[in-house]
C-alpha cells in the first residue's frame, strides 16, 4: 500500500502530467466551490470526483475516514492519502489528481484512458450530485458548444452521410456557399485537395471549418459532372428561427437561443411587416420543444414585444449571479398581439420569454406546462480548452415565482385536446367559467420549497411532448384572428390577481405548508 502525505507531490505515468492535471482540477475545483448555487466543500466534491473514476473501473472505491482517503480495488486498499482541509481546494486537486495516478498503476482501464476521459470522469464525478444541469465538456465538445452558441468560421451548409458520401442537404442563404451556387443535394468529394471518401461527420466538419475570412477549396459532384469551387469562410450562426405567413398571422418557430436569435426574429418579423403592411394580424412564438440557450438573447426577444418592466431577475449565492434585466420601448413588435405555444419540452430560456409575455398581458400561453428548468448555467473555460457548465442562479418571472421545477402554465392547455372552436369561441363570448385566474394567483404565490404544492399545480396541466401537434397552432391562430377572445384570454392569465387566502387553501395538498 502506498501512502501520500498531500503537500509532498504524486506518481505520475509517462503519458499522464500530473502537474498539469492538478492546474486544470484546481482551478476547476475552485470555480465550483466559488460558484455554485449550492454551498459545497472542495472537500466533496473532490471526493465524489476521484467516485467518478468508477465510471471508468467499477472494481475502484475511494471512501473517506479518520482524516484519511482510501483508494480501493475489490482485493485491497491501494493507496492511502492524508486529507487536506475541507477547504483546500488545491490540497485536494492535489490528493485527486495522486489518487488517479495511483489508479493507473493498479487498474488497467484507468491507465489507457486518455487525459479527457480521465477529466471527463473527475469533473462529471464532482459536479454529479451537485444537479443535473452542471456537466464538463471536453475541448472538442467545448468548441462544438462555442460554435452553436457563438458562431464559427464556415461556409454554411448541412450535410448527412449517405453511403459513405458527405451530401449536401441544406445551403443557408447569403453564405460563402450559396454564394458559390453550392446546392443541395451535391456530393462533396474533396476539400483542399483532400479526399472526403472514409471520413466520418466531425472530420468533415473540421476541414470545412476555418478560421474566418480564410480561403478553401471545395470539389463537388453533381449528377454526373464535377465542379470546382472557391470559397472564401465567414462568420456562421446556426440558424434558430424561421417564418411562416398564413393568412395575416407570421408564424415564428424558434428552435434555441444563440447569438443571432433575436437579431434573426427581429428581421423576419420586419420583414412580415413590410409584406403585410396592416394586415399583419398578430404573431405566433412557437417555443415547442425548445431546450433554451443564451439568457440575454431570450431578455432581448421578449424586448421586441415589450415596452416596459421586469422581463426576468436571478438569484444566486454568488454576488454576480444576480441580476434583473428590464424591457425598453421603441421595438417592433410592442402593439401585435402574441400567442405563446409551448409544451413540455419547452426550457430555460424558452420559459423566460413565455413567463416574461405572459407575466406582462403581452401574450397568451397556450399548449402544455413547460418543461421546469429554471435554473441559469454560467460557462467556466478550463486551462485544458475544456469547459463547465455550472449552475449558479435562478430564474424568477416579473410576478415573483421560480421557474425551476414548476415551469409555464398555459392560459389554454391542449393536452386534452379540446375542441379548437370551442375554445377560441367560449372565450369569445365570456360563457365559459374559468378558475384560471385563480390557479394562476397560486402558481404565481407557490414558494420554492412547496414541492408538493408545486406538483399538484403541474398536475393540472402535464407537460407533454406535442412538437408535432397541428391543434396547438390551431387554437393560437384562432384566438390571432379573434381579437375579442384573444383579449379575454389575456385577461385572464395577465398579472395582478389578489390571492384570497381561500382560493390559495382549495388548490393546495394536503401535505402542503401553510
Amino acid at each position: 500500500m502506498v501512502f501520500w502525505a498531500w503537500g509532498l507531490g504524486c506518481a505520475s505515468a509517462a503519458d499522464w502530467s500530473a502537474a498539469e492535471a492538478e492546474r486544470v482540477i484546481a482551478f476547476g475545483f475552485d470555480a465550483v466551490v466559488e460558484r455554485h448555487l449550492q454551498p459545497v466543500t472542495a472537500a466533496s466534491i473532490a471526493l465524489d470526483g476521484m467516485r467518478g473514476l468508477a465510471d471508468i473501473d467499477p472494481q475502484l472505491a475511494v471512501a473517506s475516514q479518520d482524516g484519511a482517503v482510501r483508494l480501493s480495488t475489490a482485493e485491497a486498499v491501494v493507496a492511502e492519502f492524508a486529507a487536506p482541509a475541507a477547504t483546500d481546494t488545491q490540497g485536494w486537486a492535489r490528493v485527486t489528481v495522486a489518487a488517479v495516478s495511483e489508479a493507473r498503476r493498479v487498474s488497467e482501464p484507468i491507465r489507457t484512458a486518455d487525459d479527457e476521459k480521465l477529466y471527463q470522469a473527475v469533473f462529471e464525478g464532482a459536479l454529479g450530485k451537485a444537479d443535473v444541469y452542471s456537466r464538463y465538456a471536453s475541448a472538442r465538445e467545448a468548441r462544438e458548444h462555442r460554435a452553436s452558441r457563438n458562431g464559427f468560421g464556415g461556409i454554411g451548409i448541412k450535410f448527412d452521410l449517405v453511403d459513405g458520401e458527405p451530401r449536401v442537404v441544406e445551403v443557408v442563404e447569403d453564405t460563402p456557399a450559396h454564394r458559390a451556387g453550392m446546392k443541395a443535394g451535391d456530393i462533396i468529394l474533396s476539400i483542399d485537395d483532400q479526399s472526403v471518401r472514409g471520413l466520418d461527420r466531425n472530420a468533415i466538419s473540421s476541414l470545412l471549418r476555418g478560421q474566418v475570412a480564410s480561403d478553401l477549396s471545395v470539389r463537388l459532384r453533381r449528377g454526373g459532372d464535377a465542379l470546382q469551387l472557391s470559397l472564401r469562410r465567414s462568420r456562421i450562426i446556426p440558424k434558430t428561427v424561421t417564418m411562416t405567413l398564413t393568412g395575416g398571422i407570421a408564424a415564428f418557430k424558434i428552435s434555441s437561443f444563440n447569438q443571432g436569435t433575436a437579431h434573426s426574429l427581429e428581421g423576419l418579423l420586419q420583414d412580415a411587416r413590410a409584406r403585410l403592411g396592416a394586415g399583419l394580424v398578430g404573431v405566433v412564438l412557437d417555443l415547442r420543444g425548445n431546450p433554451g440557450g443564451l439568457l440575454d438573447k431570450a431578455v432581448a426577444v421578449v424586448d421586441l414585444f415589450v415596452d416596459k418592466g421586469t422581463i426576468v431577475f436571478t438569484k444566486g449565492r454568488h454576488p454576480e449571479a444576480g441580476n434583473s434585466f428590464d424591457a425598453h420601448p421603441g421595438d417592433i413588435g410592442e402593439t401585435l398581439p402574441v400567442v405563446v405555444v409551448v409544451d413540455g419540452r419547452s426550457a430555460s430560456a424558452a420559459e423566460i420569454v413565455a413567463s416574461a409575455l405572459q407575466d406582462a398581458g403581452r401574450a397568451v400561453v397556450v399548449g402544455t406546462n413547460s418543461y421546469g428548468k429554471g435554473t441559469v448555467q454560467t460557462v467556466i473555460a478550463l486551462p485544458n480548452d475544456g469547459e463547465i457548465t455550472l449552475t449558479w442562479s435562478r430564474f424568477h418571472t416579473p410576478s415573483g415565482y421560480a421557474l425551476h421545477g414548476l415551469g409555464v402554465l398555459p392560459a389554454i392547455c391542449t393536452g386534452s385536446n379540446p375542441n379548437p372552436a370551442a375554445v377560441v369561441d367560449g372565450l369569445a363570448r365570456g360563457s365559459q367559467a374559468s378558475r384560471l385566474p385563480e390557479t394562476l394567483a397560486v402558481w404565481r404565490h407557490a414558494g420554492f420549497e412547496e414541492t408538493g404544492l408545486r406538483q399538484r399545480l403541474r398536475d393540472g396541466c402535464p407537460p407533454a411532448r406535442r412538437s408535432e401537434a397541428r391543434l396547438d397552432m390551431d387554437i393560437a391562430e384562432r384566438l390571432l384572428l379573434n381579437r375579442a377572445a384573444h383579449m379575454r384570454a389575456i385577461a385572464l392569465s395577465g398579472p395582478g390577481r389578489t390571492l384570497e387566502t381561500s382560493q390559495r387553501r382549495a388548490l393546495e395538498p394536503e401535505s402542503s405548508p401553510h
